[in-house]
């Protein structure tokens, strides 16, 4: 096997998701984010829709978005239902965080719209295989809430919000995955 598909391989292996509760209170350089997010941009995509966005959530803006998902989950949520404990969550992942990403579709009509949120997911694996690489910790979470974050995050009528990218340097061990052979997920043909 050649080096580079050692190194990609072990990057690829070595990911996994790391919670903001790991986070160290370190910034991620803006060249570093941006490193990140470039690598997005090479997602394989159909009809070239390249529809992937993305909103950089840092500083300042981190604290509103944590009061903003404490806002929609107060005000979606039945009183019967309402979990104190989750409430605070949200302001206390955004403020772990260092940046937090905003993962959005542009949703172009050329093609299905699967396709174009499939062509969202691999971008979005490609910043996640180069957090890694880079030893930034990262995961993605799509709760609920989502759906009621365009007019926060200024979309456009053809856009929308499918999860959130945490990052942060960290101090979680590594883990090893919990995979299943891929022999019981395979059928060969011919």
């Amino acid at each position: 096997m050649s080096n580079k598909a050692t190194v990609l391989s072990e990057i690829i292996k070595g990911r996994r998701s790391v919670f903001p509760e790991s986070f160290i209170n370190k910034a991620i350089p803006k060249a570093v984010i941006e490193q990140i997010l470039e690598s997005a941009n090479y997602a394989p995509t159909h009809k070239l829709t390249q529809p992937w966005r993305f909103t950089v959530i840092v500083g300042e803006a981190r604290q509103k978005l944590g009061e903003e998902l404490g806002r929609l989950y107060q005000q979606n949520t039945p009183a019967d239902k309402f979990l104190q404990k989750k409430y605070d969550s949200f302001a206390q992942k955004t403020s772990q965080s260092a940046v937090i990403i905003a993962i959005n579709v542009a949703l172009s009509g050329a093609i299905p719209e699967w396709e174009e949120l499939a062509a969202t997911a691999c971008a979005v694996q490609n910043m996640a295989l180069t957090a890694q690489s880079l030893d930034v910790g990262a995961y993605w979470s799509s709760p609920p809430l989502i759906d009621d974050l365009g007019h926060f995050l200024g979309l456009a009528p053809n856009e929308k919000c499918i999860g959130l990218f945490y990052m942060g340097y960290h101090d979680a061990p590594a883990r090893e995955a919990k995979r299943s052979p891929m022999s019981e997920k395979v059928k060969w043909m011919g």
